[in-house]
């Protein structure tokens, strides 16, 4: 076998172990998903149980924790198995933000012990659970970030904004079961619903926007409108009516089922996605090893080739019709049509996967943007993003474009202050 040959044999044995490790990565992701879900549960019941000062929700949020600490445990053991590989294929982004993660996840159970004691507000607690959600989720972003397949990554792109979408659609179930509980909603909490409603409904545009045709379906068929209608009648009721003292607990109850109800349709969407994501690792396995056998045996029908060529080299034949002759040899063209196959789906692979990252970097600038805005402006998230939006408009200037202006406008003035 020639080194040629060796080497693209070689090349497809990588991408098998690339593949092999993406799969893990993308049961990872799903093991993540239970996990949040789980906490979910926990964050709405604690938050219950806090503001009625124990009197609701007690069995509920004991049994909801137990389910939570099932789920941690499963996930710990699958996040133990990828930083203990002989030879880890994971993104070092990647392995620092689980082991971020993995710290936070020692310090849930003092979070639990200050909800047990009431040593710590409804607010503080649905906080920390945010928290540790975020970090969870950001595992998924980097998984998405660090994969090596276009179809995949599209997948996993999809697959985090959806999951970031019912995180968000928990932190309002959570804030609804607030104010519903204490009879009445502030205007920082009316506030923080009124975000929550936008910011999850971003996400939920961008999932539609990667997700396969399959998946956009079953999201469609799953969402329940009596469900939804019945959510945005309460959505209006916390925006418009400053106190409901005489219905807070029918309300809260109504308000906590329903949310539960669309919180749990979304899950499912989840899972099926995770069956769908790993279904395709494990056909982009199987290809990759169809490939890698076919690549194997096709050289072979063709071996007397190489000696034909070494007979003609020892004859004197020029050199110019010697490499015209290598190259209408079966051997020959087989070798240049498989190098130019890879080659071009090589490069195909890059370009689709380039555009890809090329919205996940866009994104992380546009946060980057947002969060300078939002420091120097006194500005909400959301009215930071219609800022930046506006601004791009009136400039003719793409959102990332816009947002890249600004961190390096904020550069500069850095630099300048520093000079005085």
């Amino acid at each position: 076998m020639s080194s040629a040959q060796q080497l693209l044999l070689t090349a497809k044995r990588c991408d098998i172990d690339n593949l092999t490790h993406l799969a893990t990565t993308c049961d990872i992701v799903g093991d993540i998903s239970h996990f949040i879900h789980m906490l979910q549960r926990e964050r709405g019941a604690s938050t219950v149980f806090l503001v009625s000062q124990g009197s609701r929700f007690k069995e509920r949020r004991a049994t909801y924790r137990q389910h939570s600490q099932d789920a941690e445990a499963l996930m710990r053991r699958r996040l133990e198995a990828l930083s203990k590989e002989a030879r880890p294929q994971a993104a070092a982004r990647l392995l620092r933000r689980i082991a971020m993660v993995w710290a936070a996840l020692d310090e849930l159970s003092t979070l639990r012990h200050a909800i047990d004691t009431f040593a710590i507000t409804p607010d503080a607690a649905t906080q920390a659970f945010n928290q540790l959600t975020s970090g969870l989720l950001a595992i998924v972003f980097e998984a998405a970030d660090t994969a090596v397949d276009p179809d995949i990554t599209r997948a996993l792109v999809a697959i985090f904004h959806l999951m970031q979408g019912k995180e968000l659609a928990g932190q309002e179930r959570a804030c609804g079961a607030f104010g519903f509980t204490q009879g009445y909603f502030d205007d920082a909490h009316s506030a923080l619903l009124g975000q929550l409603i936008d910011d999850q409904q971003r996400c939920f545009d961008t999932f539609e926007e990667f997700a396969s045709p399959e998946a956009q379906q079953h999201w469609q068929a799953e969402l329940s409108p009596r469900t939804l209608s019945g959510i945005h009648q309460l959505r209006d009721i916390a925006r418009q009516r400053a106190s409901h003292p005489d219905t807070s607990d029918s309300l809260g109850e109504t308000w906590y089922e329903l949310t539960t109800l669309r919180i749990d349709s979304i899950k499912n969407v989840e899972d099926a996605f995770n069956a769908q994501l790993t279904a395709l690792c494990h056909s982009k396995i199987q290809q990759a090893n169809v490939a890698l056998e076919k690549a194997k045996t096709e050289p072979c029908r063709n071996s007397p080739a190489p000696c034909e060529q070494l007979l003609a080299l020892s004859s004197g034949e020029p050199l110019g019709d010697l490499t015209a002759n290598a190259l209408n040899s079966p051997l020959g063209r087989s070798l240049i049509e498989l190098t130019q196959a890879q080659s071009s789906r090589l490069q195909g692979l890059s370009d689709e996967l380039e555009n890809t990252r090329k919205a996940l970097r866009e994104r992380k600038l546009i946060e980057r943007a947002k969060g300078l805005i939002m420091a120097h402006q006194d500005m909400t998230e959301e009215e930071a993003y219609r800022f930046l939006r506006t601004t791009s408009m009136n400039q003719s200037k793409s959102m990332a474009d816009m947002a890249q202006s600004i961190l390096d406008l904020s550069t500069m003035l850095k630099r300048k202050e520093g000079g005085h």
